[in-house]
């Protein structure tokens, strides 16, 4: 099992010496993964979902990553690709430019948004998101082949361009796609692209999602000039030594990452200022649930909390069911930066050599 870390750039009550300090200290935990041996960096692209996300400019923060490091692999994880987000030549001009100054070490998924504030900033045809996002994720990898790529689609019409440069992968860099439900995953699947997932629901459900993707992808008719036999999951995340202090930051931080997502993607609204969602730590009684909860039966994998110990328990449910990678969310908007550097160390050291 792989074990990676996914960066939203989250803020609780943000400033701009806040955003300031993230984003620099970002690139730090990033330095100490490739140290530690963490096996890639993870940002996602999002516009305008205040506190949720402030990584807007994925492309930027992972160059810098890939500047600073050696061996940890570049995620995108996703680019938007409707193109009133971003037009696919310039996605296969960035990817390419990354993976060849990484030295070839760039993961690149994709995906389209479902979030009413991105989708209307951007003015996007909500009707043809879809179809958007399967088309350009379709032609990308062309460009990368092709000495001289043209096409005429739905959503594009290019004319023969040569699309420079090429990526330092062959055939390109292992491509995936973000999914959340059993159907999606069945879809990824089958257009032979790694699955990005959420943490959310019980073994039983996450079971079922891996059971859909892998019948899928072994009959899958790749998209891309390879097929990226992976399932992901992005777990909510914090280690430390004493258990008490790890649940006391980490469930508060996944209550702010849980609430602060279903505002902004469930809300049927679009949310501006700061977010209405709990901030404080949880009382004494719901921390005892929480705690009492972990890792029992028909209890949901969505977080991996606590000490070493339990924490290797919570792993060791995702690694029974086959997952191939776990993407760890440390970085969540209420953890102060020097809990996450704690957790990091913990983790590599204390659980990570468990499932090596």
């Amino acid at each position: 099992m792989k074990f990676s870390l996914f960066y939203e750039m989250q803020l609780s009550q943000p400033s701009r010496a806040k955003e300031a300090e993230l984003f620099r200290a970002c690139v730090d935990q990033a330095v100490l993964a490739d140290h530690l041996g963490y096996h890639c960096i993870w940002a996602v692209e999002h516009h305008g979902l205040y506190e949720y996300s402030h990584s807007s400019a994925p492309e930027i923060f992972l160059s810098f990553v890939a500047a600073r490091t050696e061996r940890i692999r570049i995620g995108h994880g996703v680019t938007l690709l409707p193109h009133r987000y971003n037009h696919p030549i310039r996605v296969a001009e960035r990817v390419a430019t990354l993976d060849l100054l990484s030295g070839g070490r760039v993961n690149w998924g994709s995906g389209k948004s479902s979030s009413r504030v991105e989708q209307e900033a951007f003015q996007n045809d909500l009707a043809t998101l879809h179809d958007q996002w399967l088309e350009a994720v379709e032609i990308i990898p062309r460009m990368w082949s092709s000495d001289v790529f043209s096409y005429s689609g739905r959503h594009f019409q290019i004319p023969p361009t040569q699309v420079v440069p090429k990526p330092v992968q062959q055939p390109h860099p292992p491509m995936f796609a973000a999914c959340s439900k059993p159907d999606t995953a069945k879809n990824v699947g089958a257009l032979g692209l790694g699955a990005l997932n959420f943490a959310f629901g019980t073994d039983d459900y996450l079971g079922q999602k891996l059971e859909e993707y892998r019948k899928a992808v072994a009959n899958a008719r790749p998209i891309g000039r390879q097929v990226t036999n992976h399932f992901a999951c992005t777990p909510a995340t914090l280690v430390l030594p004493d258990d008490r202090e790890a649940c006391t930051y980490g469930f508060r931080g996944a209550r702010f990452f849980l609430e602060a997502l279903q505002r902004y993607y469930l809300g049927g609204d679009r949310p501006t200022g700061e977010l209405k969602i709990a901030r404080d730590p949880l009382n004494t009684a719901d921390l005892a649930d929480a705690m009492a909860m972990r890792n029992q039966p028909g209890s949901q994998m969505a977080t991996i909390v606590g000490d070493p110990v339990a924490a290797r328990e919570s792993v060791a449910r995702f690694q029974e069911l086959g997952v191939d990678e776990l993407i760890l969310v440390m970085q969540m908007g209420t953890v102060p930066l020097e809990i996450i550097d704690r957790s990091l160390r913990t983790f590599a050291e204390a659980v990570m050599p468990h499932f090596a």
